[in-house]
């Protein structure tokens, strides 16, 4: 579609590295939005949700490799979905009603999703939550 805003993952080497046994690479990993929809590829993952279901977004960062890099990453804590191809930044949304997205069943869902995109401001922007 010719509407389609595309933000590609921001590599960093070490998780380039570590996303390839999982399907993550710079080709098979995106996010897009368009026609009132986020929609998330991250190798075999995907995530999709409405824009108005985005109720916040944060600029965040500085996470450990360790607990970051290859496939997503669940929170135990809250249930959030981490697709994340760098520890420097993200944009973290918060959503007002959980989507499903690392679970293959599609029962468990995530109140909140955190995306490494080399354009943390316009994607930010693209969803209707410019950084202030």
């Amino acid at each position: 579609m010719s509407g389609d805003q595309v933000f590609e993952f921001a590599f960093a080497p070490a998780y380039r590295v570590l996303g390839l046994p999982f399907g993550v690479t710079p080709r098979t990993a995106r996010v897009v939005v368009d026609d009132g929809e986020l929609r998330v590829r991250f190798g075999p993952w995907s995530l999709r949700t409405r824009l108005d279901n985005v109720v916040g977004v944060q600029d965040t960062g500085g996470f450990a490799l360790l607990k970051t890099a290859g496939p997503p990453h669940l929170s135990f804590s809250d249930r959030g979905i981490s697709f994340a191809t760098n520890g420097d930044r993200a944009l973290c949304l918060d959503l007002r009603e959980p989507v499903p997205g690392i679970d293959p069943t599609r029962t468990l869902r995530h109140p909140g999703v955190t995306l490494t995109v080399a354009d943390v401001p316009g994607l930010a922007t693209a969803l209707g939550h410019p950084l202030g």
